[in-house]
Protein backbone atom coordinates (compact mmCIF):
# COMPACT_ATOMS: atom_id res chain seq x y z
CA UNK A 1 0.00 0.00 0.00
CA UNK A 2 2.89 2.30 0.91
CA UNK A 3 4.28 1.32 -2.31
CA UNK A 4 1.03 1.81 -4.81
CA UNK A 5 0.42 5.78 -2.24
CA UNK A 6 4.37 6.74 -3.56
CA UNK A 7 3.67 5.87 -7.17
CA UNK A 8 0.64 7.53 -6.70
CA UNK A 9 2.10 10.66 -5.03
CA UNK A 10 4.98 10.98 -7.79
CA UNK A 11 2.88 10.69 -10.71
CA UNK A 12 0.83 13.41 -9.09
CA UNK A 13 3.37 15.86 -8.10
CA UNK A 14 5.12 15.30 -11.77
CA UNK A 15 1.88 16.52 -13.46
CA UNK A 16 1.30 19.42 -10.98
CA UNK A 17 4.77 20.33 -10.30
CA UNK A 18 4.40 23.48 -12.60
CA UNK A 19 1.56 24.82 -10.75
CA UNK A 20 3.72 23.94 -6.95
CA UNK A 21 6.48 26.36 -8.56
CA UNK A 22 4.36 29.14 -7.86
CA UNK A 23 6.19 31.49 -5.09
CA UNK A 24 3.16 31.79 -3.39
CA UNK A 25 3.06 28.16 -2.44
CA UNK A 26 5.35 27.08 0.34
CA UNK A 27 6.80 23.22 0.85
CA UNK A 28 5.12 22.88 3.98
CA UNK A 29 1.81 23.33 2.36
CA UNK A 30 2.37 21.29 -0.38
CA UNK A 31 3.49 18.01 2.07
CA UNK A 32 0.85 18.76 4.95
CA UNK A 33 -2.20 20.08 3.80
CA UNK A 34 -2.28 18.77 -0.18
CA UNK A 35 -0.68 15.60 0.30
CA UNK A 36 -1.06 14.75 4.12
CA UNK A 37 -4.97 14.77 3.09
CA UNK A 38 -4.55 13.47 0.00
CA UNK A 39 -3.41 9.91 1.44
CA UNK A 40 -6.15 8.84 3.47
CA UNK A 41 -8.73 8.98 0.41
CA UNK A 42 -6.08 6.62 -2.09
CA UNK A 43 -5.44 4.26 1.17
CA UNK A 44 -9.43 3.75 1.64
CA UNK A 45 -9.61 3.71 -2.09
CA UNK A 46 -7.40 0.91 -2.47
CA UNK A 47 -7.93 -1.11 0.79
CA UNK A 48 -10.42 -4.02 0.42
CA UNK A 49 -8.31 -4.62 -2.58
CA UNK A 50 -4.93 -4.79 -1.07
CA UNK A 51 -6.81 -6.85 1.87
CA UNK A 52 -8.04 -9.56 -0.44
CA UNK A 53 -4.87 -10.17 -2.03
CA UNK A 54 -2.84 -10.68 1.57
CA UNK A 55 -5.69 -13.14 2.24
CA UNK A 56 -5.23 -14.82 -0.68
CA UNK A 57 -1.44 -14.48 -0.26
CA UNK A 58 -1.19 -15.48 3.21
CA UNK A 59 -3.80 -18.27 2.95
CA UNK A 60 -2.19 -20.10 -0.01
CA UNK A 61 1.15 -20.05 1.81
CA UNK A 62 -0.12 -21.88 5.05
CA UNK A 63 -1.81 -24.10 2.07
CA UNK A 64 1.13 -25.09 0.23
CA UNK A 65 2.76 -25.70 3.50
CA UNK A 66 -0.04 -28.46 4.10
CA UNK A 67 -0.46 -26.47 7.50
CA UNK A 68 -4.50 -26.88 6.87
CA UNK A 69 -4.17 -30.34 6.63
CA UNK A 70 -2.59 -30.79 10.08
CA UNK A 71 -5.43 -28.65 11.40
CA UNK A 72 -8.25 -30.34 10.15
CA UNK A 73 -6.65 -33.61 10.96
CA UNK A 74 -6.34 -32.61 14.91
CA UNK A 75 -10.44 -31.61 15.01
CA UNK A 76 -10.27 -28.12 14.11
CA UNK A 77 -13.38 -27.15 12.04
CA UNK A 78 -13.14 -25.20 8.61
CA UNK A 79 -15.77 -22.55 10.24
CA UNK A 80 -13.67 -22.33 13.32
CA UNK A 81 -10.38 -21.59 11.11
CA UNK A 82 -12.49 -18.24 9.57
CA UNK A 83 -12.81 -16.69 12.70
CA UNK A 84 -10.12 -14.87 13.34
CA UNK A 85 -10.03 -13.84 9.56
CA UNK A 86 -13.16 -12.33 9.91
CA UNK A 87 -12.51 -10.56 13.26
CA UNK A 88 -9.92 -8.36 11.37
CA UNK A 89 -12.28 -8.45 8.58
CA UNK A 90 -14.71 -6.70 10.87
CA UNK A 91 -11.92 -4.68 12.34
CA UNK A 92 -10.71 -3.50 8.50
CA UNK A 93 -14.42 -2.56 7.44
CA UNK A 94 -14.92 -0.41 10.79
CA UNK A 95 -11.52 1.18 9.75
CA UNK A 96 -13.05 2.01 6.44
CA UNK A 97 -16.47 2.91 7.28
CA UNK A 98 -14.48 5.67 9.76
CA UNK A 99 -12.28 6.75 7.18
CA UNK A 100 -14.99 7.19 4.57
CA UNK A 101 -17.50 8.72 6.19
CA UNK A 102 -15.29 10.86 8.74
CA UNK A 103 -11.86 11.06 8.17
CA UNK A 104 -11.95 11.30 4.60
CA UNK A 105 -14.44 14.32 4.31
CA UNK A 106 -12.56 16.10 7.38
CA UNK A 107 -9.41 16.05 5.06
CA UNK A 108 -11.18 16.89 2.14
CA UNK A 109 -11.80 20.15 3.52
CA UNK A 110 -8.11 21.22 3.69
CA UNK A 111 -7.57 19.54 0.28
CA UNK A 112 -10.20 21.34 -1.13
CA UNK A 113 -9.31 24.55 0.31
CA UNK A 114 -5.45 24.43 -1.06
CA UNK A 115 -7.02 22.99 -4.69
CA UNK A 116 -9.46 26.31 -4.48
CA UNK A 117 -6.51 28.64 -3.51
CA UNK A 118 -3.69 27.45 -5.77
CA UNK A 119 -4.62 24.47 -8.41
CA UNK A 120 -8.34 26.15 -9.05
CA UNK A 121 -9.39 22.49 -10.18
CA UNK A 122 -12.42 22.07 -7.63
CA UNK A 123 -14.64 24.45 -9.03
CA UNK A 124 -16.74 21.84 -10.64
CA UNK A 125 -20.14 23.12 -10.76
CA UNK A 126 -23.69 21.39 -11.68
CA UNK A 127 -24.40 24.26 -14.52
CA UNK A 128 -28.06 23.29 -15.06
CA UNK A 129 -30.98 22.08 -13.27
CA UNK A 130 -34.61 21.79 -14.52
CA UNK A 131 -38.07 21.66 -13.20
CA UNK A 132 -36.98 23.06 -9.54
CA UNK A 133 -39.82 22.96 -6.70
CA UNK A 134 -38.60 24.79 -3.30
CA UNK A 135 -39.97 25.62 -0.31
CA UNK A 136 -38.83 29.14 0.80
CA UNK A 137 -41.44 29.41 3.32
CA UNK A 138 -43.86 28.37 5.96
CA UNK A 139 -46.21 28.77 2.95
CA UNK A 140 -44.46 29.90 0.13
CA UNK A 141 -43.30 27.94 -2.96
CA UNK A 142 -40.84 28.70 -5.70
CA UNK A 143 -41.12 26.95 -8.80
CA UNK A 144 -38.37 27.45 -11.88
CA UNK A 145 -38.44 25.58 -15.29
CA UNK A 146 -34.98 25.62 -16.14
CA UNK A 147 -31.56 27.37 -14.20
CA UNK A 148 -28.65 28.14 -15.97
CA UNK A 149 -25.62 28.20 -13.24
CA UNK A 150 -23.42 29.26 -15.60
CA UNK A 151 -25.09 32.90 -16.56
CA UNK A 152 -27.84 32.82 -13.12
CA UNK A 153 -30.28 32.98 -14.76
CA UNK A 154 -33.63 31.19 -14.99
CA UNK A 155 -37.05 30.52 -17.14
CA UNK A 156 -40.73 30.27 -16.34
CA UNK A 157 -40.31 31.28 -12.72
CA UNK A 158 -43.21 31.10 -10.42
CA UNK A 159 -43.77 32.09 -6.88
CA UNK A 160 -47.30 31.54 -4.74
CA UNK A 161 -48.34 32.10 -1.31
CA UNK A 162 -51.18 30.34 0.35
CA UNK A 163 -53.24 31.05 3.86
CA UNK A 164 -53.48 28.51 6.57
CA UNK A 165 -56.92 27.31 4.94
CA UNK A 166 -54.76 26.03 1.81
CA UNK A 167 -56.11 29.18 -0.41
CA UNK A 168 -53.71 31.02 -2.73
CA UNK A 169 -53.16 34.49 -1.58
CA UNK A 170 -50.63 35.65 -3.62
CA UNK A 171 -49.10 34.43 -7.28
CA UNK A 172 -45.88 35.85 -8.89
CA UNK A 173 -44.72 34.69 -12.37
CA UNK A 174 -42.15 35.56 -14.70
CA UNK A 175 -40.77 34.59 -17.53
CA UNK A 176 -37.12 35.07 -16.81
CA UNK A 177 -35.23 35.83 -13.38
CA UNK A 178 -32.02 36.59 -12.97
CA UNK A 179 -29.84 36.82 -9.73
CA UNK A 180 -28.24 40.48 -9.84
CA UNK A 181 -25.87 41.07 -7.06
CA UNK A 182 -27.93 40.34 -3.97
CA UNK A 183 -31.02 40.76 -5.51
CA UNK A 184 -33.44 38.38 -8.16
CA UNK A 185 -34.67 40.27 -11.42
CA UNK A 186 -37.86 39.47 -12.77
CA UNK A 187 -38.11 40.20 -16.61
CA UNK A 188 -41.83 40.02 -18.40
CA UNK A 189 -43.72 39.49 -15.18
CA UNK A 190 -47.14 39.17 -13.64
CA UNK A 191 -48.43 39.56 -10.04
CA UNK A 192 -51.72 38.30 -8.66
CA UNK A 193 -52.62 39.47 -5.14
CA UNK A 194 -55.72 37.45 -3.77
CA UNK A 195 -58.36 39.30 -1.38
CA UNK A 196 -61.67 37.79 0.13
CA UNK A 197 -63.30 40.32 -1.66
CA UNK A 198 -61.19 40.94 -4.85
CA UNK A 199 -58.30 40.52 -6.93
CA UNK A 200 -54.98 42.95 -8.03
CA UNK A 201 -53.42 41.98 -11.41
CA UNK A 202 -50.26 43.73 -11.88
CA UNK A 203 -48.07 43.71 -15.17
CA UNK A 204 -44.78 44.57 -16.03
CA UNK A 205 -41.08 44.41 -18.00
CA UNK A 206 -38.89 44.32 -15.47
CA UNK A 207 -38.83 43.89 -10.85
CA UNK A 208 -36.52 43.68 -8.57
CA UNK A 209 -37.02 41.72 -5.57
CA UNK A 210 -35.57 39.85 -2.35
CA UNK A 211 -36.39 36.18 -2.02
CA UNK A 212 -35.39 33.81 0.46
CA UNK A 213 -33.64 31.69 -2.43
CA UNK A 214 -30.28 32.02 -3.69
CA UNK A 215 -28.18 30.34 -6.52
CA UNK A 216 -26.36 27.88 -4.45
CA UNK A 217 -29.97 26.46 -4.10
CA UNK A 218 -29.46 25.95 -7.80
CA UNK A 219 -26.26 24.79 -8.49
CA UNK A 220 -23.46 23.50 -6.06
CA UNK A 221 -19.89 22.55 -6.17
CA UNK A 222 -19.26 18.37 -6.46
CA UNK A 223 -16.57 18.90 -3.34
CA UNK A 224 -19.64 20.22 -1.47
CA UNK A 225 -20.22 16.19 -1.37
CA UNK A 226 -16.99 15.20 -0.86
CA UNK A 227 -16.63 17.36 2.56
CA UNK A 228 -19.82 15.75 4.39
CA UNK A 229 -19.87 13.45 6.67
CA UNK A 230 -22.36 10.74 7.54
CA UNK A 231 -24.02 12.76 9.77
CA UNK A 232 -24.72 16.44 6.89
CA UNK A 233 -24.84 13.48 4.07
CA UNK A 234 -28.00 12.69 5.76
CA UNK A 235 -29.06 15.55 6.92
CA UNK A 236 -29.06 17.64 3.33
CA UNK A 237 -30.24 14.56 1.32
CA UNK A 238 -33.64 14.85 3.84
CA UNK A 239 -33.82 18.55 3.41
CA UNK A 240 -33.36 18.29 -0.20
CA UNK A 241 -35.79 15.76 -0.91
CA UNK A 242 -38.37 18.40 1.27
CA UNK A 243 -37.37 21.11 -0.96
CA UNK A 244 -37.36 19.30 -4.13
CA UNK A 245 -34.43 21.41 -5.48
CA UNK A 246 -32.29 18.96 -7.24
CA UNK A 247 -31.67 15.60 -8.48
CA UNK A 248 -30.33 13.84 -5.23
CA UNK A 249 -29.52 10.55 -6.28
CA UNK A 250 -25.86 11.19 -6.88
CA UNK A 251 -25.89 12.17 -2.56
CA UNK A 252 -27.74 8.74 -2.31
CA UNK A 253 -25.89 6.83 -4.13
CA UNK A 254 -22.76 8.27 -2.56
CA UNK A 255 -24.57 7.50 0.99
CA UNK A 256 -25.22 4.03 0.66
CA UNK A 257 -21.96 3.46 -1.65
CA UNK A 258 -19.99 4.21 1.93
CA UNK A 259 -21.67 1.44 4.05
CA UNK A 260 -21.76 -0.78 0.97
CA UNK A 261 -18.11 -0.40 0.03
CA UNK A 262 -16.82 -1.00 3.74
CA UNK A 263 -18.77 -4.46 3.74
CA UNK A 264 -16.65 -5.37 1.43
CA UNK A 265 -13.96 -6.03 3.04
CA UNK A 266 -15.51 -8.79 4.80
CA UNK A 267 -17.20 -10.29 1.94
CA UNK A 268 -13.67 -10.27 -0.11
CA UNK A 269 -12.06 -12.01 3.08
CA UNK A 270 -14.17 -14.57 3.12
CA UNK A 271 -14.03 -15.10 -0.81
CA UNK A 272 -10.04 -14.93 -0.49
CA UNK A 273 -10.12 -17.67 2.05
CA UNK A 274 -12.22 -20.00 0.11
CA UNK A 275 -10.29 -19.46 -3.07
CA UNK A 276 -6.93 -20.12 -1.24
CA UNK A 277 -7.81 -22.48 1.12
CA UNK A 278 -7.30 -25.93 -1.00
CA UNK A 279 -3.34 -26.83 -2.01
CA UNK A 280 -2.72 -26.57 -5.80
CA UNK A 281 -0.43 -27.67 -8.09
CA UNK A 282 0.13 -24.37 -9.27
CA UNK A 283 1.16 -22.61 -6.54
CA UNK A 284 -0.69 -19.56 -4.90
CA UNK A 285 0.38 -17.74 -8.86
CA UNK A 286 -3.68 -18.75 -10.44
CA UNK A 287 -5.07 -17.88 -7.14
CA UNK A 288 -3.25 -14.60 -7.05
CA UNK A 289 -4.55 -14.07 -10.63
CA UNK A 290 -8.07 -15.21 -10.13
CA UNK A 291 -8.34 -13.04 -7.02
CA UNK A 292 -7.06 -10.03 -8.91
CA UNK A 293 -9.41 -10.57 -11.56
CA UNK A 294 -12.31 -11.04 -9.29
CA UNK A 295 -11.54 -7.68 -7.56
CA UNK A 296 -11.45 -5.88 -10.74
CA UNK A 297 -14.83 -7.52 -11.49
CA UNK A 298 -16.50 -6.22 -8.50
CA UNK A 299 -14.78 -2.57 -9.39
CA UNK A 300 -15.77 -2.79 -12.77
CA UNK A 301 -19.64 -3.47 -11.31
CA UNK A 302 -19.84 -1.22 -8.64
CA UNK A 303 -18.74 1.48 -11.54
CA UNK A 304 -21.38 0.35 -13.89
CA UNK A 305 -24.33 0.21 -11.08
CA UNK A 306 -23.41 3.70 -10.12
CA UNK A 307 -23.93 5.23 -13.86
CA UNK A 308 -27.34 2.98 -14.00
CA UNK A 309 -28.32 4.64 -10.80
CA UNK A 310 -27.25 8.44 -11.59
CA UNK A 311 -28.54 8.38 -15.47
CA UNK A 312 -30.93 5.82 -16.11
CA UNK A 313 -33.25 5.27 -12.80
CA UNK A 314 -31.88 2.45 -10.45
CA UNK A 315 -32.57 2.77 -7.45
CA UNK A 316 -29.50 3.90 -5.58
CA UNK A 317 -29.53 1.32 -2.79
CA UNK A 318 -29.79 -1.51 -5.32
CA UNK A 319 -26.81 0.25 -7.22
CA UNK A 320 -24.50 0.46 -3.77
CA UNK A 321 -25.49 -3.21 -2.67
CA UNK A 322 -26.25 -5.49 -6.34
CA UNK A 323 -22.08 -5.58 -6.26
CA UNK A 324 -21.56 -6.81 -3.01
CA UNK A 325 -24.54 -9.12 -3.03
CA UNK A 326 -23.85 -10.86 -6.21
CA UNK A 327 -20.13 -11.31 -4.75
CA UNK A 328 -21.94 -12.93 -1.52
CA UNK A 329 -23.64 -15.36 -3.72
CA UNK A 330 -20.32 -16.43 -5.73
CA UNK A 331 -18.61 -16.79 -2.28
CA UNK A 332 -21.49 -19.00 -0.72
CA UNK A 333 -21.14 -21.66 -3.60
CA UNK A 334 -17.19 -21.31 -3.52
CA UNK A 335 -17.37 -22.14 0.82
CA UNK A 336 -19.99 -24.79 -0.33
CA UNK A 337 -17.73 -26.31 -2.34
CA UNK A 338 -14.87 -26.64 -0.34
CA UNK A 339 -13.66 -29.55 0.79
CA UNK A 340 -14.08 -29.15 4.65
Amino acid sequence: MCLLLLVVIVFDFSEKIDKFLVDTITFKEIIFQYYFNFIPYFLNLFLYLFVFISVIFFTSKMAQNSEFVAILSSGVSFFRLLRPYLFCAFVLAGMAFLLSNFIIPKTNIGLTEFENKYLRTSSKYSLYAHDIHVQIGDDSYAYVKNYNGKTNEGNDFTLEDFSFDGGMTYKLTAKQIYWNDSVWQLKNYTKRTIYSDKEILERGISLDTTLNLYPKDFVFTVNNLKTMNFWQLNDFIEEERIKGVRNIVEYEVEKHCRISNSFATIILTLLGFSLSFRKKRSGMGLNLGFGIALTFGYILLMQITKVFATNSGLDPWIAAWLPNMLYTFITAIIIYKVPK
